[in-house]
């Protein structure tokens, strides 16, 4: 069987593509380095291979049309894994005809004052992530602009949803306490704006993308509902969903810098703050206008989301 869809990762991302290519009716294969998945449905094939290996890229990879990289290395080994991870999927499919679609954030802009952020940003990020970001996704349209490959991207914001990050701000810290009766974890100044994307939104503009040629060249931002919502406001939304009183605890750089000298996760998410101590708002009209997808509305997200956390007990 021919396989069109190739998923590089098998993460919230990686599975939200999946989710969507199924939907489809598509034909999709998972890779990562196990071969093993858990909740895999009919229709997904899951293979182990190293994509770290250019040779196993191309192998992995025959025949498909579009490509989504939605793989990265351990949080903590970004600045030493990220750029070489990335060269060896762009060579392992250089030559071949399919288009390579990115899985990207928002790091590459750094600071940007609260103003709200457009795909024309420059890229001006002062954190090691943020330049390694910046760094592989130049490197990726610079191979498009050389003809080595098409190249596509989606950047979205802090994501939360079903199989969340356990470190994302609105991730297992949120949802699982308030359901335990405890008070949820989040980070930062709760009270201003800060934009965050629905992971099947995210997987279902990735596929647009990969389906769509005007889309080629150029980075997108994935669309997001009330993209000026605070963390207070939307957790008060999560307890409404729960019919419980919201209760939080807000951690700050200072505290994210006492973390950090015990878990490396939080050392790594200390450079990071800046996006919770300012306004952090994303412009997604570009992508809405071009392909007409609108963001699920976060009421709506909000519901899924409970649901799946309360179908998926924490694992201790």
């Amino acid at each position: 069987m021919t396989i069109n869809h190739v998923v590089l990762g098998t993460g919230a991302i990686g599975r939200a593509i999946m989710n969507e290519l199924i939907k489809r009716g598509e034909s999709v294969r998972m890779v990562n380095r196990s071969g093993k998945m858990d909740e895999a449905p009919a229709g997904a094939e899951v293979v182990a291979s190293d994509v770290f290996d250019p040779t196993k890229v191309k192998e992995v990879t025959r025949g498909a049309k579009v490509v989504y990289q939605a793989s990265q290395p351990e949080y903590t080994e970004w600045p030493e894994k990220f750029p070489s991870l990335q060269k060896s999927i762009i060579d392992g499919l250089t030559g071949s005809n399919a288009k390579l679609v990115l899985v990207e954030n928002l790091y590459m802009y750094g600071e940007t004052n609260g103003k709200p952020q457009t795909e024309d940003f420059p890229h001006n990020a002062h954190t090691r992530k943020g330049k390694v970001r910046s760094e592989i996704s130049n490197a990726a349209f610079e191979a498009h602009r050389a003809g080595k490959l098409l190249v596509t991207s989606a950047r979205g914001s802090d994501f939360f949803g079903p199989w969340g990050l356990p470190t994302a701000a609105m991730g297992e810290r949120t949802f699982y306490p308030l359901l335990h009766g405890k008070a949820a974890g989040l980070v930062g100044n709760v009270d201003i704006p800060h934009t965050h994307t629905y992971i099947p939104d995210f997987g279902k503009a990735l596929v647009i993308l990969g389906e769509r040629d005007e889309a080629d060249g150029k980075p997108w931002h994935v669309p997001n509902d009330n993209p000026k919502i605070t963390q207070r406001e939307m957790l008060t939304m999560i307890a409404a969903e729960m019919g419980i009183e919201p209760k939080f605890s807000a951690m700050g750089k200072t505290m994210m810098w006492i973390g950090g000298l015990f878990i490396p996760e939080a050392k790594e998410t200390v450079e990071m703050m800046y996006e919770f101590e300012q306004p952090f708002i994303v412009d997604s009209s570009r992508f809405e206008n071009a392909f007409g997808m609108k963001a699920t509305p976060m009421k709506d997200a909000i519901k899924e989301t409970v649901a799946w956390y309360k179908s998926h007990p924490e694992k201790k």
